[in-house]
């Protein structure tokens, strides 16, 4: 079947804050930039830009411990402000028609790193551990647990684009008529594991990113979780296209022609039925590594043409890795759903355009679309070339 899918529901915590009210008003705030703050908590000696969620996460001490990790604590900070809604959803559909489809890529990894000096002292493993924790497929368990959704449940692993295509596998189980409603998006979290390996590819900025500018050098990484009830029934928001390829071109660098980035977006434009020109707001990858926002500033101008508003929110939330799909099409819910004024996210950056890529529109601090937000799309590249693509209607 070939049924419209729609985001009735919507939950989010990020570096921004938790909850739809406190990341819309600092998404749109034009004041300052809000989010990524200097913390030198997840590396010690070495203060870094990174997006930690600000609010103290939930307790799960009431869950078993191979339950028990910080990826876990932000999903369920985020199942807590669409639990209502899901829990009609099984109470209509019966459990077994409810799936769960999660993006991660750290799982609870931050688990193990806590514990290794205690194994190494001790020569054994603490109670409080458990391997299970690190799982990828621990986040989905969870969830389904913390739910009691009794669908198919798994996880998607596929580095930054890991989220964005869980939304995507969301669409398909509903179309495919194997579930009548899906709890689906993603979490990561911050641990030591993550920024080491990125400062090991030279990747990580100290201060705030800074996207697209000549002067760029690396990403701020981040964490948070973002939940979304997709069912056939009308909704504020639709999943109005995706578009999923792979470069096969690096383990780690992107196509420097982006070929099968465009060739994503055309994917996410032909299933939604619309033409370039009909895109509001493009939310970017935008990394702020050099080869990936060069590719994707290739990949904009010969996709969307120079004129269509554009940014990168990850100067404000960080780059979530597996989640950043999920919570960035938090931000794009919001810009539709909860956006009468109609509001773009902005572009915080220096300005410095790099001469070397394409002229392109960066939404300035307060700016607004001349009408209500139709249709916008948002880019997930990810390592080893997994591009995912959402386009997102007004429902």
């Amino acid at each position: 079947m070939n049924a419209p899918v729609y985001f009735n529901e919507a939950g989010v915590t990020c570096a921004l804050g938790d909850g739809l009210d406190a990341v819309g008003n600092a998404l749109f705030a034009a004041d300052r930039p809000h989010g990524v703050a200097i913390s030198e908590r997840w590396s010690p000696g070495r203060p870094l830009a990174i997006g930690e969620v600000p609010d103290a996460l939930t307790d799960l001490s009431d869950c078993p411990v191979p339950l028990r990790s910080r990826n876990n604590a932000l999903l369920r900070m985020a199942y807590a402000q669409i639990r209502q809604a899901c829990e009609q959803a099984i109470a209509r559909y019966g459990a077994q028609r409810v799936a769960v489809v999660l993006g991660t890529s750290t799982s609870g990894i931050g688990e193990t790193e806590a514990v290794m000096a205690q194994r190494h002292a001790d020569g054994q493993w603490p109670a409080r551990f458990h391997y299970a924790q690190q799982e990828i497929g621990a986040p989905s368990r969870f969830l389904a647990a913390e739910s009691g959704a009794r669908g198919p449940a798994w996880t998607v692993s596929t580095a930054c684009s890991s989220s964005a295509k869980a939304l995507a596998s969301a669409a398909r189980l509903l179309r495919a008529g194997i579930a009548d409603a899906v709890i689906a998006g993603g979490a990561d979290s911050l641990c030591a594991f993550t920024i080491a390996g990125f400062s090991a590819l030279e990747a990580v900025s100290a201060q705030r990113c800074n996207p697209f500018s000549q002067r760029r050098n690396g990403i701020n990484i981040g964490e948070g979780a973002a939940l979304f009830l997709l069912t056939r029934e009308p909704g504020p928001v639709r999943l109005a296209g995706w578009g999923e390829t792979a470069d096969a071109h690096h383990i780690s660098a992107p196509d420097p022609q982006g070929t099968m980035a465009v060739v994503a977006i055309e994917q996410a434009l032909a299933r939604a039925g619309i033409r370039p020109g009909d895109i509001d707001y493009v939310n970017l990858h935008g990394t702020a590594t050099t080869q990936n926002d060069a590719m994707e500033s290739q990949v904009v101008a010969a996709s969307m043409g120079q004129g269509t508003p554009i940014s990168s929110t990850k100067p404000l939330t960080g780059h979530a890795l597996g989640a950043a799909g999920a919570v960035e099409a938090a931000l794009c819910w919001l810009s539709i759903a909860r956006n009468p004024q109609a509001r773009l996210p902005p572009h915080w950056w220096d300005g410095e355009a790099d001469p070397a890529l394409p002229v392109l529109a960066f939404v300035r601090p307060g700016e607004s679309a001349a009408r209500p937000l139709r249709h916008v799309l948002s880019h997930s590249f990810a390592f080893g070339g997994s591009n995912a693509v959402l386009l997102f209607g007004a429902g």
